[in-house]
């Protein structure tokens, strides 16, 4: 595993994203599953997990604090709050100061701690971020040390520019991968200048960067590929990064024939890595092998330059005119 820089900690360029782990949109994982994910990822040399409270409402969180009580090395959590309905400040009113210590209260207390090391705001509305007002509320949080540091997770590259503008935001979360790759022509100059972060998630595109599906392929009722695949519950461009599904399983076969031969999804978090800008990428995994697949893009050579040339020219001319949602 190498790492990357973190405000000046040094963390895995591969982490884990967790929201499998809340027994929810993803399937069920017991806690015994989910110790055995986090242990192969500990074991592969990986320092970074990131979750967050809406993730089973809490579920996710608790199994990562009680899995840490049996680590003895220094592991990174970055926890996420913001969409929780629960009463009385359900989203969208859940950006009070009293509210969102409420939810870092709770993320603290599910995780086992006295200070989470990132907290972020989980693609919360555009004109919340544009108020401002939640990001004095960080700062108090801040002051106070329930949290080392405070980020944002966002949609659009409108909200990243919005976010870049405060210079004490430590990271940016963001969708990027081989059907989001404008973002690197977008800001990261800019991220990069300023010392932000660059979190990717949904690096594999729910999956469709897997190469395991085809176009027969059908999802459980309570997984998120089905119940949101056209942007019925929430952002379109959450799930399968806004591709329509059928469409999406003939690019990633395109896209498989561009890449150097090997497994798809090591390959493609390869080309993530391959952008300096991006401190880590978070798979999220069910499974040990995906773990060890994931992973091993970490110890693979940089792809070639004609390589990056001909994904960006299939991006450009095939794939971002098809992106649903807001992006």
């Amino acid at each position: 595993m190498n790492y990357r820089n973190f405000k000046g900690q040094q963390i895995a360029e591969v982490g884990l994203g967790t929201w499998q782990l809340g027994s929810a949109d993803w399937g069920v994982v017991d806690q015994e599953q989910a110790f055995t994910i986090l242990q192969a990822y500990i074991d592969a040399g990986g320092n970074f997990i990131d979750t967050a409270d809406v993730y089973g409402m809490g579920v996710s969180e608790k199994f990562i604090g009680e899995f840490l009580k049996t680590v003895n090395k220094p592991i990174f959590v970055a926890t996420k709050l913001g969409r929780r309905h629960d009463a009385p400040n359900g989203w969208p009113q859940n950006f009070t100061y009293d509210a969102i210590k409420r939810h870092v209260e709770d993320s603290l207390t599910h995780l086992g701690t006295d200070q989470l090391f990132l907290e972020q705001l989980h693609c919360i509305p555009t004109d919340e971020l544009r108020k401002g007002e939640v990001f004095d509320h960080l700062r108090k949080l801040q002051s106070e040390g329930l949290i080392k540091h405070f980020g944002v997770s966002v949609e659009t590259t409108e909200e990243a520019l919005i976010c870049l503008e405060h210079k004490d935001v430590a990271s940016l979360q963001i969708i990027f991968n081989l059907f989001r790759q404008h973002l690197a022509t977008d800001f990261f100059d800019r991220a990069q200048q300023q010392d932000v972060a660059l979190i990717a998630r949904v690096p594999l595109a729910s999956g469709l960067l897997s190469g395991k599906f085809n176009a027969q392929t059908v999802f459980a009722p309570g997984d998120h590929r089905n119940y949101n695949a056209n942007g019925d519950a929430f952002n379109v461009g959450e799930t399968f990064s806004g591709i329509e599904f059928k469409e999406g399983v003939a690019l990633a076969e395109e896209i498989k024939g561009i890449l150097p031969e090997g497994n798809l999804a090591t390959q493609s978090i390869r080309w993530i890595l391959d952008h300096p800008a991006i401190t880590t990428v978070i798979p999220g995994a069910t499974k040990v092998s995906q773990i060890e697949g994931n992973v091993a893009a970490s110890s693979l050579q940089p792809l070639p330059q004609e390589v990056h040339a001909q994904l960006s020219q299939l991006y450009s001319s095939q794939i971002k005119p098809k992106i649903r949602g807001v992006y």
